[in-house]
């Protein structure tokens, strides 16, 4: 991609998460566009996001791929690896070569490496002294990340967590926690129908996941629904 074109795909990704400020955006496809912005613009392989839940523990709500996926769920299962820390410690943390900490995360270092990462950055997802998740981004080859990469992920995570915990919604706590849950409980459904779609069509889940967002935009339709009608067999894609 040329600088031009990178630039081009940054402002248009700012623009779309600015939209989130206003009332009734979905925030699955929110914290969706998010991990493919970066995938597309950062030099990292894939994306996801770890989003708490009204108990604070996380949950995977959006990711580029099912090896991104994978990675970061065996980190919840643990409560141990570079993205937990990053949550916890409300910092980001960077792992330039996942070799190195080996002997401090050996079961994340482990899976990383079998699905293909060598290095792992994590960004926190805050405002102010509330953290509600981290943005997390996988490389395929050993490196650190640039510093223009970082104030990118940084900016472009600052901006998604404002969308969420807006001003409608800081009003009432419990409309956040409701919001948040809801984002969860969405996640779920749309695994579920992920599922029913590879399944049907003899495709990865991976690609059933492009089939159904694919479905959703072009009907002007939210995920949740989509996948909402695939499950229940109201909708074959």
């Amino acid at each position: 991609m040329s600088e031009a074109g990178r630039e081009a795909v940054i402002v248009d990704a700012f623009a779309t998460l600015a939209d989130s400020l206003v009332a009734g955006f979905d925030v699955i496809e929110l914290l969706q566009t998010l991990v493919e912005t970066c995938r597309r613009v950062l030099d990292v392989e894939e994306a996801g996001i770890l989003l708490a839940d009204d108990l604070g523990d996380l949950e995977v709500v959006a990711s580029t791929s099912e090896a991104s996926t994978l990675v970061e769920t065996m980190q919840l299962d643990a409560r141990s690896g570079p993205c937990w820390t990053c949550f916890t410690s409300a910092e980001p943390v960077s792992l330039p070569d996942v070799d190195v900490d080996a002997g401090r995360w050996p079961e994340f270092v482990a899976v990383a490496r079998e699905q293909g990462f060598r290095s792992v950055h994590a960004v926190p997802l805050r405002l102010r002294g509330t953290v509600i998740g981290t943005l997390n981004l996988l490389g395929s080859a050993v490196g650190p990340l640039g510093d223009r990469d970082v104030r990118v992920a940084q900016a472009l995570a600052d901006v998604a967590t404002i969308g969420i915990l807006q001003e409608r919604a800081l009003r009432e706590s419990t409309l956040v926690q409701q919001q948040l849950q809801g984002a969860l409980d969405t996640r779920v459904v749309i695994e579920q129908a992920k599922g029913v779609v590879a399944h049907v069509r003899g495709v990865s889940t991976d690609e059933a996941f492009v089939l159904i967002r694919r479905h959703a935009r072009d009907h002007r339709l939210k995920l949740a629904d989509v996948a909402q009608q695939l499950v229940a067999r109201e909708l074959t894609l």
